[in-house]
């Protein structure tokens, strides 16, 4: 334990006080078997300078490739306000604000957050935020099941074209508490089955899930699924990409009565790509299940004398009341990555949110149909998309996207990886608004390219 400032004389001094000969002899009522054992594959390690030469060798990999890749984490511009304003030192070292008369900046700027997430989702409130996207569905299904109190049942049904990633974490987390997950196949159009639907009427779900854009990157009939679900006594919880939702209807116009819960990845809110993070989920919800919303709210009040200030209105975790009580144990607020998607919300606003959901959705609709040029290529989604689609190959994808990057464009997902599709020649493919036309264009000339070309590929 290097971090402990004790010298080995002091350590055995206090042992000889306690009476025992090591330290280990204090654990020694827990098995052995329950032990932690060696971490193993963790290096030596290295000097400061030692660390900055490999991450910059690291860093220099990805210099200069185009980024066609999606699944969750985009690539969009990022003003250099954002970051400038964001890494100041009120922000960069400010921590959760447990005192709120000492916070006040901290506290104003996750009101605004919160403010803008309901905006932007047509929801009642939102929460200071959560870990990522992909957890924060997971207390979202908590919700449910606390929150629907027509429900006898611990089940939730969720579409098949949800996020592998998020679908595993799900399960990860709630499966212990005897919760219970049911996948709807999807159709042909790679959009949630409405036959298939049939065969959940009349049953006790705590809630249906629906992705919007899916992970496919199709739209589904959100409208009609959320009436259904609603008929059948389920919650709707949407999971969402927030930069399609300034295009597309969000979740709290879904169907006639509006979705339940809204969560989602905050990362296109102005994080850049991050080798994984750290990121932001974020989750909205109706006033009826504020109670079960994990987490903090921030409220605006008068003080007394009549000055406006910023206080933790809603606090259910387990450090603020009893254990029991606690919605959560798990969430938190991502302080730092929440002021960076406050400040770029705030310099693009409404319509230049919407200019970027446009300029994705164009650019992804030429790339479309550039490739679906190539011999052999086919582009799966008949149904509307907003900025990914799938591609069929003729042959496998994941040696396809190999010889594409060896030409510096990073093509795309092979879906057989990430989702367990059967078919290995399917991958997943983004554009955001980064992307030229010359981009589009050397994008299809390196597909073309890999295709013609199948020989070897060395990694």
């Amino acid at each position: 334990m290097p971090f402990i400032p004790h010298t080995d004389q002091d350590i055995q001094k206090m042992l000889d006080v306690i009476g025992v000969s090591s330290i280990d002899d204090l654990f020694d009522e827990i098995p052995k078997h329950l032990r932690a054992k060696s971490l193993d594959g963790v290096p030596e390690g290295r000097s400061e300078m030692e660390m900055m030469q490999l991450m910059s060798a690291r860093a220099q990999q990805d210099a200069g490739a185009l980024c066609f890749i999606g699944a969750g984490a985009y690539e969009h511009h990022i003003p250099a306000a954002v970051w400038d304003i964001a890494t100041r030192g009120e922000f960069m070292t400010a921590y959760t604000p447990y005192q709120a008369e000492a916070s006040q900046g901290t506290l104003q700027l996750i009101y605004e957050y919160q403010s803008m997430m309901c905006q932007l989702t047509a929801m009642d409130v939102s929460n200071a935020s959560l870990y990522d996207g992909a957890s924060g569905l997971a207390e979202a299904v908590l919700m449910a099941i606390r929150g629907n109190r027509k429900s006898k049942s611990r089940k939730i049904l969720t579409a098949a074209s949800l996020h592998p990633l998020y679908e595993k974490t799900v399960k990860s987390i709630v499966t212990n508490q005897d919760i219970q997950l049911e996948t709807v196949v999807c159709g042909d159009d790679l959009r949630v089955s409405q036959d298939a639907l049939a065969a959940y009427e009349g049953q006790d779900y705590a809630a249906l899930v629906i992705p919007q854009p899916n992970f496919y990157g199709a739209l589904e009939d959100v409208n009609a699924l959320t009436d259904w679900a609603h008929a059948q006594g389920m919650l709707v919880i949407a999971v969402v990409n927030p930069t399609a939702l300034a295009l597309i209807s969000p979740p709290g116009e879904w169907g006639a009565q509006g979705a339940d819960i809204a969560v989602g990845e905050g990362q296109p809110l102005g994080l850049p790509l991050a080798s994984g993070g750290p990121y932001f989920g974020f989750i909205c919800c109706t006033s009826k299940l504020v109670r079960q919303m994990p987490g903090r709210i921030i409220g605006r009040t008068l003080d007394m004398d009549g000055r406006e200030g910023f206080t933790l209105t809603l606090q259910a975790r387990e450090q603020h009341i009893r254990r029991s009580k606690a919605t959560s144990n798990i969430c938190t607020n991502q302080g730092l990555a929440v002021t960076a998607a406050t400040v770029y919300m705030t310099l693009l606003g409404f319509e230049g949110l919407g200019r970027v959901a446009r300029a994705c959705h164009v650019n992804a609709k030429k790339l479309a149909e550039l490739l679906a040029s190539i011999e052999g290529v086919r582009v799966l989604s008949d149904a509307a998309f907003f900025h990914e689609f799938v591609v069929e190959l003729p042959e496998k994808a994941d040696l396809v996207l190999k010889r594409m990057a060896q030409a510096s464009v990073l093509g795309g997902i092979a879906l057989s990886e990430l989702s367990g599709q059967a078919n290995p020649n399917l991958m997943l493919v983004c554009v955001t608004e980064t992307k030229t036309d010359d981009d589009l264009a050397k994008y299809r000339d390196a597909l073309e390219t890999s295709l013609a070309s199948k020989g070897d590929v060395s990694c």
